[in-house]
């Protein structure tokens, strides 16, 4: 009944107050998501990861960091679900707090990165001239390396490390962000209601941040959403490498990283992990795909 009433109330056609027109768009688009059935699968594989990062102390049969060397190498079975590593440590259970680490840094990157890269974007689409010309000239420097080398090449002029590598990813994702920012602004900085907006004598910061970033954020969040993929593969292969996550931390990357030379005759070391990394990848790809049909007007 409450839920009928909320569905009849949000698709109001003549909506009474700002609240109910803006909850009624939010829930067209949730239907238009639903619709989709791969954005549906990723948007549910990517709700399981959250959950067992966030309750892992309380899923994982055993600790992550306790060692038995006598069981190492222990194949899949009742006792340890996804076998055991070369110290004879639970797979299952690092593989739950593993969660926990790489997401975290994904969330992390994001969160540094979606601002910055929206509020460089905006600036020098707004302004243009030799402001646009600089930020758009340090972005190209950025974009001429490959993500993983400029990554790599910060990590080592700091500390390998889990911050470190956080801050190393985030330095070098942003300039796609500030790209698109910058190109959905010079699209709206000439249209007729932010030109009755300077007459009103707003600034130029009020602009900006109250009625030309809210406008670009819908394309942003589609494209943070399929970067998803890439942060994530990034942030493994700095584990991997040994430059992001150091041992004994359950992070996937690292956990590839140890267990590669068991790779042929005990599978299940190195596969776990990876298909941990895989199909959260393929999740953000389906959902940043769903996301793109319904958020980008382009698309529509």
């Amino acid at each position: 009944m409450i839920f009928s009433n909320f569905h009849n109330w949000a698709l109001d056609e003549t909506p009474s107050s700002p609240s109910q027109a803006l909850w009624g768009r939010r829930y067209r688009i949730w239907l238009n998501l639903k619709s989709n059935p791969l954005a549906m699968i990723g948007l549910f594989i990517i709700a399981v990861f959250v959950f067992i990062a966030i309750f892992a102390p309380w899923l994982a049969p055993h600790d992550p960091s306790i060692q038995n060397l006598g069981n190492r190498l222990a194949a899949p079975s009742a006792e340890h679900w996804f076998g055991t590593d070369e110290l004879g440590r639970d797979i299952f259970s690092r593989i739950l707090y593993g969660g926990r680490v790489t997401l975290g840094m994904v969330i992390a990157v994001v969160i540094l990165v979606a601002p910055l890269g929206l509020i460089i974007g905006c600036v020098a689409g707004y302004f243009g001239g030799i402001v646009d010309t600089i930020l758009m000239r340090v972005t190209d420097v950025f974009l001429a390396f490959p993500r993983l080398i400029l990554a790599l090449a910060f990590v080592a002029a700091l500390k390998p490390g889990v911050e470190s590598a956080i801050l190393a990813i985030a330095l070098t994702a942003w300039p796609p962000y500030a790209r698109l920012a910058r190109a959905e602004t010079m699209t709206i900085r000439n249209t007729d209601y932010i030109a009755a907006y300077r007459l009103t004598g707003a600034s130029a910061a009020r602009i900006i941040t109250r009625h030309i970033a809210p406008l670009c954020v819908p394309s942003l969040i589609v494209r943070i959403t399929l970067d998803m993929s890439s942060i994530i593969l990034t942030a493994a292969s700095l584990g991997f490498l040994g430059m992001g996550a150091q041992p004994p931390s359950p992070e996937w990357g690292a956990m590839i990283a140890t267990a590669k030379r068991f790779i042929f005759e005990q599978w299940w070391v190195a596969t776990i992990p990876g298909i941990a990394i895989f199909l959260v990848s393929l999740a953000f790809n389906f959902l940043g795909d769903g996301l793109r049909d319904v958020l980008d007007p382009k698309q529509n």
